[in-house]
């Protein structure tokens, strides 16, 4: 069972029989069917349901010749509306099923991001007669969370804020010195990290954490793809899944200036979410990537 059905507002699928109508209801009237036909002769496939705008379920697996659909896995998902980053991405196929997770770096976060990839038959069509994937792609990013809250916004002085964005700007240029072998920028940013943590002791002993950080985005648990964010609401709406009546939160989310949108259950939501106030959760973080986009 998906632990993140209940993100999109299957919160009543308890045990197997339930999931299997579901994935039959999907199967049986999909909004859209995608197909590749590998070298092996297989037709891989993903067919999808939309549940209400912007979320559904893809179920991925294989036609025999005979035309009989099976089912390898399945993924609750939400499309994201905001182009997040355009970077070059490298695609990694996961060990356990046929799902494929990308990769990119980006200098806002720190950290190479990685999600799991929604599209993957436009994977394959792009590299049919290439290699590898050689230019960046814009990338859409989304997420599912099942378990969040609602933190007050910081007060904000706009001369501080202008001073700390100019910094911000200048650690990204060193990070980006720093991945080029920079020992210059290698040094700079250590300092900067001892300081930062010196200032982080002493201001934590008089004041909560939440103060100080206004923004974080951070590996959690053992699966690659999970996040602890903290971010800026930049805009919501509430979604309604139409086969349950469940509603679901869809948050429009800035973090380390990355903007994507976190879709979780009205119920698994602590506080009321307002446009200006910060969203701390864990996400499953998830990425289309537009591989019909061309440079030209």
């Amino acid at each position: 069972m998906h632990s993140f059905l209940r993100a999109i507002g299957f919160s009543n699928v308890k045990d197997r029989l339930d999931l299997e109508n579901l994935i039959q209801l999907i199967t049986e009237s999909s909004s859209e069917k995608r197909s590749y036909i590998l070298q092996d002769g297989r037709t891989l496939a993903e067919i999808t349901k939309l549940f209400s705008k912007q979320i559904g379920i893809t179920v991925r697996g294989e036609f025999d010749k005979e035309g009989k659909f099976y089912m390898e896995h399945y993924f609750p998902y939400i499309k994201g509306s905001y182009m997040s980053t355009k970077e070059d991405v490298s695609i990694i196929k996961r060990v356990d099923t046929d799902a494929y997770t990308g990769m990119s770096d980006d200098v806002r976060l720190g950290v190479s991001l990685i999600f799991y990839l929604q599209n993957v038959v436009d994977y394959f069509d792009e590299i049919k007669n290439k290699k590898q994937l050689d230019r960046p792609y814009p990338i859409y990013l989304s997420a599912l969370s099942v378990s969040g809250k609602v933190l007050l916004p910081l007060e904000r002085d706009e001369k501080l804020a202008k001073s700390n964005s100019a910094e911000v700007q200048y650690r990204r240029q060193l990070i980006s010195e720093a991945k080029k072998g920079n020992q210059e920028a290698i040094d700079s940013l250590t300092i900067d990290d001892i300081d930062m943590y010196a200032m982080i002791s002493r201001r934590a002993k008089v004041e909560d954490i939440y103060t100080i950080v206004e923004t974080t985005f951070t590996p959690y648990g053992s699966e690659s793809d999970n996040y602890t964010i903290l971010g800026t609401i930049l805009d919501f709406e509430i979604l309604k899944n139409e086969i349950t009546g469940e509603e679901i939160y869809n948050l429009g989310i800035s973090c380390n200036d990355v903007v994507f949108q976190v879709a979780i259950n009205k119920n698994d939501l602590y506080g009321e979410p307002l446009v200006g106030r910060r969203f701390k959760g864990n996400i499953w973080l998830q990425g289309f990537v537009d591989f019909s986009f061309n440079n030209a």
